[in-house]
């Protein structure tokens, strides 16, 4: 344990971060947001389309001669 202490902080040490932690906690929170509303765009899509796929072949039904 006290190897990887050593190793994080010489890390630290040498690459500071670019912006403060929190800025990249809003920036995931705002991806997930960004994703979850892609996500729920898409609820009820094959209720709306629900007609294409039933019948196909029985919604044009013929009745006679001609056609």
């Amino acid at each position: 344990m006290h190897l990887l202490a050593t190793i994080l902080v010489a890390a630290e040490a040498k690459a500071p971060l670019l912006m403060p932690p929190i800025a990249f906690a809003g920036i995931a929170f705002a991806v997930f947001l960004a994703l979850g509303v892609v996500t729920w765009s898409y609820r009820d899509v094959a209720h709306r389309h629900q007609d294409k796929f039933q019948g196909g072949v029985n919604d044009h039904q013929h009745t006679g001669a001609g056609h």
